[in-house]
């Protein structure tokens, strides 16, 4: 199988695994106990947290490892909102958000913050002049993805952090899940984000690995309580060898970005020219979005059809996102950026990743070709076999 979902998930580099059990059969004693053994995970676990503090320009002690995305997104949104109520209680997020931003909006609406949600044209990107009509003196936080998981539209982050601080004293979180280790994204004083979540197994880590950063100390709300460990923002048992592991992660592919992101927009806008040319097929990613996500659909056709006979030809795709994959629904991302009714149930999307060739792109084309003439009922189904 040809395997074109990177951006569900990745399998772990090999160097990262390695790490993870050497971590695991050497480093097993609690990094908290005061013993020899304790002091030397302890050590081990500081050195991966410097390491990821090195990559995004912040320090150590505003590195805190988590168990992926979601809950970074949670932690970073929840306890800085919490946290800062003196400011506002006023959110504003963008109307394409992964679910783990939306529903995190939605649950502090309960709690009597008010959320709005800025909108987006038809390519995905965020309206500044929305934005700068949304955002108010009581606005506590701005949470805005870099890269959308869905058609890999890129947001303008500099431009927003500007807008942002000139125009309010909100924080400005952005979700780098789909962009860290295929784009630039660390923090800058002036023009970067005030906290970045980052997924291990997006990267080649491991599941259940994250990172919830800071760009410098923030009065924040722990949203896990006990024993006070990771700077007493999560408490719990600090699991190190998954820390070890997204450090190996996050170091790999920031050391590959520069070469992978070559050959991803090479064959990115190979595919786009190729659907291009084809009738009844609707393009919605584009050469100005990221360069690992391709995302189409064809007219009157479900995505999960599509899936499952791109799966009889060899390539794993998915429908838009994997985290809706299971749900009949259309997407709220393909709502916001207006996909045409005839084509907003069919859309499935084609993400690379390490271990992907010139050769299966190729392959994915021909296998593409021949599921557009299936459904069209061109040739018969007992033809593809």
């Amino acid at each position: 199988m040809i395997y074109l979902d990177h951006s569900a998930t990745t399998k772990p580099n090999a160097d990262v695994m390695k790490a993870f059990v050497q971590a695991n059969e050497r480093y097993y004693a609690n990094p908290a106990s005061l013993h020899e053994m304790g002091v030397d995970v302890n050590h081990l676990l500081n050195r991966s947290r410097e390491q990821v503090a090195g990559l995004i320009h912040t320090e150590p002690e505003h590195v805190v490892f988590t168990s992926g995305g979601s809950e970074s997104n949670n932690f970073l949104i929840k306890g800085i909102a919490r946290a800062n109520t003196h400011r506002g209680k006023h959110i504003l997020v963008s109307s394409i958000e992964h679910a783990s931003v939306l529903e995190t909006a939605r649950a502090l609406e309960k709690e009597g913050f008010h959320v709005d949600y800025i909108h987006v044209d038809k390519q995905g990107v965020i309206d500044l002049d929305d934005l700068k009509e949304k955002l108010m003196k009581d606005t506590v936080i701005v949470s805005i993805m870099h890269v959308n998981n869905e058609m890999g539209a890129i947001q303008p982050i500099e431009e927003i952090a500007k807008i942002v601080r000139e125009r309010s004293r909100a924080f400005y979180h952005v979700d780098a899940v789909q962009s860290f280790g295929k784009l630039p994204i660390h923090f800058n004083d002036e023009l970067g984000p005030d906290a970045l979540s980052i997924s291990g197994h997006k990267i080649n880590g491991l599941k259940g690995t994250g990172i919830a950063a800071l760009r410098k100390r923030t009065t924040i709300e722990p949203i896990i309580h006990g024993g006070g460990q990771e700077m007493g923002l999560r408490s719990g048992t600090v699991a190190v060898p998954q820390d070890v592991a997204i450090a190996k992660a996050a170091r790999l592919a920031e050391q590959h970005r520069t070469v992978n992101v070559q050959r991803y927009t090479k064959w990115r806008n190979d595919i786009h020219a190729f659907l291009e040319r084809m009738d009844d097929v609707y393009v919605l990613s584009s050469n100005n979005g990221a360069p690992h996500i391709v995302s189409c659909s064809i007219r009157g056709i479900k995505g999960e059809v599509i899936v499952n006979a791109m799966q009889r030809q060899g390539v794993i795709v998915s429908t838009s996102s994997a985290c809706h994959s299971k749900d009949t629904q259309i997407s709220h991302v393909v709502q916001a950026v207006g996909v045409p009714d005839e084509f907003a149930r069919g859309v499935i999307r084609m993400s690379f990743g390490e271990g992907v060739t010139d050769g299966d792109i190729e392959q994915f084309k021909e296998a593409f070709s021949n599921v557009v003439k299936q459904v069209r009922g061109e040739i018969k189904t007992h033809e593809m076999a």
